[in-house]
Order: C-alpha cells, then sequence, then structure tokens
C-alpha cells in the first residue's frame, strides 16, 4: 500500500480540535476498510502555529483517502503520495 497525507489548514486549532480531527479521521478509515475500502489511518502532526494539520494514512489509492476524509468532515486542501523511512534500531 501508499502513504498518503493530508494537509489540513485550521488557523488557531486547539488540542481539542486536533484530537477530533484524529479521531474523525480514524472511525472514518475504520468504517471504509470494514466496507472493503482499505484506508488505514496511521497518524495526524500539527504544526498549531501555522494551523497546520497533517495527516498520514495508507491505502491503495488516494480516491479511498479522499472519500474517508470528506466522510469525516476534514477540511483538507489536498493529498499527496509521500515516502517513509522508519530506522531501524
Amino acid at each position: 500500500m501508499t502513504i498518503y497525507i493530508t494537509e489540513c489548514h485550521l488557523p488557531g486549532v486547539t488540542v481539542d480540535q486536533f484530537t477530533a480531527t484524529q479521531q474523525a479521521a480514524l472511525a472514518s478509515s475504520e468504517r471504509y476498510t470494514a466496507a472493503g475500502k482499505v484506508v488505514r489511518y496511521l497518524r495526524s502532526i500539527c504544526i498549531p502555529g501555522d494551523g497546520q494539520i497533517l495527516c498520514v494514512f495508507e491505502a491503495n489509492n488516494p480516491t479511498h483517502v479522499r472519500d474517508v476524509n470528506e466522510a469525516a468532515g476534514l477540511p483538507f486542501t489536498r493529498i499527496v503520495e509521500a515516502l517513509e523511512l522508519i530506522p531501524k534500531r
């Protein structure tokens, strides 16, 4: 599967709003996966000073990631394919 990142711009985002964004992404991805459109929510990163939230997903195509975010009500500005390097320890 491919890694995708969604970018959301939420000026003035609070910790509670960031947490709600994460929960919405997780719940929506679980619903879509159960329905046969496999999208795995991995994590989110918040840059509060910029009002930027980056959500990381694993999926077979970006359309499923878009569908998950729209169903969750997340105001993403774009979805990009990404590469992830995890160091071996």
